[in-house]
C-alpha cells in the first residue's frame, strides 16, 4: 500500500466531507436549496436530469479538447473553473453568517489568487475542496433520497462505460489535468502524481447530505448524522481500495464511483435496518 498516497487521500476526503456536511446542515436548517428540474425534491426527473446534464457537459468538453485551439480551451475552462469556485465559496461560507460583502470579497479573492497562481497544485487542491464541498452539499439538500440514489447508480454505470468502454473519460481527464484546474485533486508521491476527480468527493457528499436532510426530520442532533457518516466511511473505503489498486497499476485509469456506490448502498441499507 502506498502510505503517502492513502494519507493524502484520507486527509483531503475528511476535510472536504466535514466542510460539506457542515454546509449541508446549515442549508437544511435554513431551507436553502436549488431547483434541478422540478420543485419537488423527490421527483425522479431531477436525478435523471442531472445525469443527462453531466453527459451533455462531458460531450461538449470532449469536442472542445479535440477541436478547439489550446488557448481557447484554456480560456473556456478557466472561466468555468472561476465560476465554480466563486459560487461554491459563497455556499460554504454561508454558515459563518458573516456579512454578504465579506463573503463576496473572499470568493472574489480566491478566484483572483487561483488565476495568478494557476500552476500551484496545493492551491488547486484547496479550490477543489471548496468546490466539491459546496456543490455536493447543495445538490444533496436539493434532492430526495430516491432521486439521488437513481442519479448515483446511473452515474456509476456511466463512469464504468466512460472509462473502460468508450474511454472518453480518460481523454477528458487528461485534457483537464494538463490545465491544472480545480476539477481534480493532485496527489503527488515520490513515484507519480495521481489525479482524483472532484466527482468522487461530490457524489458521496450529495448522498450523505440528502440522507441528512431526511433523518433530520425525525432524529435529533447529533444522532441524525450517523447514517450520513456511515455512508461517507463506506465511500472512503471504496476510494482507498480503488486508489491503492491504481497505485499498483500506474498509468491505468480506474473509475472509483462504482465501488463507492456499492459500499455506500450497503452502509445505507444497514443504517435503515438499524432504525435510521
Amino acid at each position: 500500500m502506498n502510505k503517502q498516497l492513502i494519507a493524502q487521500l484520507i486527509f483531503i476526503f475528511l476535510i472536504t466531507q466535514a466542510i460539506g456536511l457542515w454546509t449541508a446542515n446549515f442549508l437544511i436548517q435554513e431551507n436553502i436549496k436549488t431547483t434541478i428540474v422540478t420543485d419537488n425534491p423527490d421527483d425522479a426527473e431531477n436525478g435523471v436530469a442531472l445525469i443527462i446534464w453531466i453527459i451533455f457537459t462531458s460531450a461538449v468538453l470532449i469536442v472542445l479538447i479535440k477541436f478547439a485551439p489550446d488557448w481557447l480551451l484554456g480560456i473556456i475552462l478557466k472561466i468555468f473553473e472561476s465560476m465554480a469556485i466563486f459560487g461554491t465559496t459563497i455556499i460554504v461560507l454561508l454558515p459563518t453568517r458573516v456579512l454578504d460583502e465579506i463573503i463576496l470579497g473572499i470568493a472574489t479573492l480566491l478566484v483572483i489568487v487561483r488565476i495568478i497562481f494557476s500552476k500551484n497544485i496545493w492551491l488547486r487542491n484547496i479550490s477543489s475542496t471548496i468546490a466539491a464541498a459546496g456543490a455536493g452539499a447543495l445538490i444533496g439538500v436539493s434532492l430526495g433520497i430516491f432521486p439521488v440514489l437513481l442519479f448515483i447508480v446511473l452515474l456509476s454505470v456511466y463512469d464504468y462505460i466512460a472509462v473502460f468502454k468508450t474511454k472518453h473519460m480518460v481523454t477528458l481527464a487528461k485534457g483537464v489535468t494538463k490545465k491544472n484546474l480545480s476539477f481534480t485533486y493532485a496527489l503527488p508521491t515520490k513515484e507519480h502524481q495521481f489525479e482524483l476527480g472532484t466527482g468522487d468527493m461530490v457524489i458521496p457528499l450529495a448522498f450523505a447530505a440528502s440522507v441528512l436532510g431526511a433523518t433530520s426530520k425525525t432524529i435529533p442532533e447529533p444522532y441524525n448524522f450517523i447514517p450520513s457518516i456511515a455512508i461517507l466511511i463506506a465511500s472512503l473505503a471504496g476510494l482507498i481500495i480503488t486508489l491503492n489498486y491504481a497505485s499498483l497499476k500506474t498509468g491505468r485509469a480506474l473509475p472509483a464511483l462504482p465501488l463507492q456506490t456499492i459500499l455506500m448502498l450497503i452502509a445505507f441499507g444497514l443504517a435503515k435496518l438499524a432504525g435510521f
